[in-house]
C-alpha cells in the first residue's frame, strides 16, 4: 500500500518538486493545494495520510491550516516545508501540530527522510 499524500504550497514549481520526490521516494500524490483554506479541504475531501505543507501562502497559512486540519483529525500527520527556517516559525508550526519541518530549496534526501520517519 503507497501512503497518500497531500502537497500545499502556493508555488507551483514547488509543488512540482515535492511531488517528484515523492513519487520517486514510492509515495502517491493523492492531491495539491495552493492556500490553507483549500488544503482543510482537499483534507477533508481525501483523507490523505501525509500533508506537506508551506507556511507562507495567501488566503490561510500554513500555521493556521495545520490547527484546522488538526481539529478535524488530531492524528493528521503533516510535515512543513517553507524557506524560511527561522526558528520562532518552526516552533510555531511544531506547536500546531507540525511533526517535522522541511527547509526550501529541497534536498531530496531530506523530504524522504522526513517522510519514512513521520509516516511509520
Amino acid at each position: 500500500m503507497s501512503n497518500r499524500v497531500l502537497v500545499v504550497d502556493d508555488a507551483a514549481f514547488m509543488r512540482m518538486m515535492i511531488k517528484d520526490i515523492l513519487k520517486k521516494g514510492g509515495y502517491e500524490v493523492v492531491g495539491e493545494a495552493e492556500d490553507g483554506i483549500k488544503a482543510i479541504e482537499k483534507f477533508k475531501e481525501l483523507k490523505p495520510d501525509l500533508v506537506t505543507m508551506d507556511i507562507t501562502m495567501p488566503e490561510m497559512d500554513g500555521i493556521t491550516a495545520v490547527k484546522e486540519i488538526k481539529k478535524i483529525d488530531p492524528d493528521a500527520v503533516i510535515i512543513m516545508c517553507s524557506a524560511m527556517g527561522q526558528q520562532a516559525m518552526v516552533i510555531d508550526a511544531i506547536q500546531a501540530g507540525a511533526k517535522d519541518f522541511v527547509v526550501k530549496p529541497f534536498q531530496p534526501d531530506r523530504v524522504l527522510e522526513a517522510v519514512k520517519k513521520v509516516i511509520q
